[in-house]
């Protein structure tokens, strides 16, 4: 039976995908410079958390995926960050071959939320093979990518935000039910509004903004001073 080894040697964002793409470089040893006529490859990619340290602005960011700081020991769990299938060309021995990522920047994701908070450095990615291999110099045998073969790569967030700064220069995203979308829209189109920009700013100009929880605090001040006691 052939053994197979994964390496993740690079990573880069596709300047060219029609959205969000990393693509990882991968080199894939077959055993005994074995002959592979085709290689039907699955792999899952899991954020490793607790594989690297983390900065206290980062440790608030992350604070709706892990909890406090404090609570990480139990929290701080694998994330599911992508699973995709490649179908690898004949080769013979060793190869090396692209896996291409799409990627989301829908916030509602854990993933996306969690390279989000990140400042800089590195993510931890674990990725876990498996698959059909189709092998053999005199004829075609069939045999499985044994599930635990796995590779680890550490991945700077640099290329995240390259990517997503390609396709979403300078801009947040988030994502809105269909009444609400609905409702935007309407208001949008009757106010003639260029761009969602626009018509957000005009919201936003007319809403009443709440009052600040310390102007609510000393508004009882003066009086507590005139007699003698402490604001509560």
């Amino acid at each position: 039976m052939t053994e197979f080894s994964f390496t993740c040697t690079g990573v880069r964002a596709d300047p060219y995908a029609a959205g969000p793409t990393l693509v990882l470089r991968l080199r894939i040893t077959a055993s005994g410079n074995a002959r592979v006529h085709a290689l039907a490859l699955r792999c899952q990619i899991r954020i490793e958390p607790a594989r690297r340290g983390y900065e206290p602005a980062e440790a608030e960011g992350l604070a709706d995926l892990f909890g406090e700081r404090s609570r990480w020991g139990s929290t701080l769990q694998p994330v599911q960050f992508a699973q995709v299938s490649h179908m690898v060309p004949s080769f013979t021995g060793e190869t090396e071959t692209d896996l291409v990522v799409p990627c989301t920047y829908d916030m509602d994701v854990a993933a996306t939320r969690y390279f989000s908070a990140l400042c800089d450095g590195e993510v931890p990615l674990l990725m876990l093979f498996s698959g059909t291999a189709f092998t053999g110099s005199g004829g075609f045998h069939v045999e499985p990518v044994p599930w635990d073969r796995e590779a680890n790569y550490r991945m700077p967030v640099a290329v995240w935000r390259e990517m997503m700064e390609q396709h979403f220069p300078g801009c947040g995203w988030i994502r809105l039910p269909r009444d609400t979308m609905d409702a935007l829209l309407a208001f949008r189109s009757r106010g003639a509004f260029a761009s969602w920009e626009a018509a957000v700013q005009a919201l936003l100009s007319r809403a009443e903004p709440p009052e600040p929880p310390r102007v609510r605090a000393l508004a009882g001040a003066p009086a507590a001073r005139a007699t003698g006691r402490t604001a509560p």
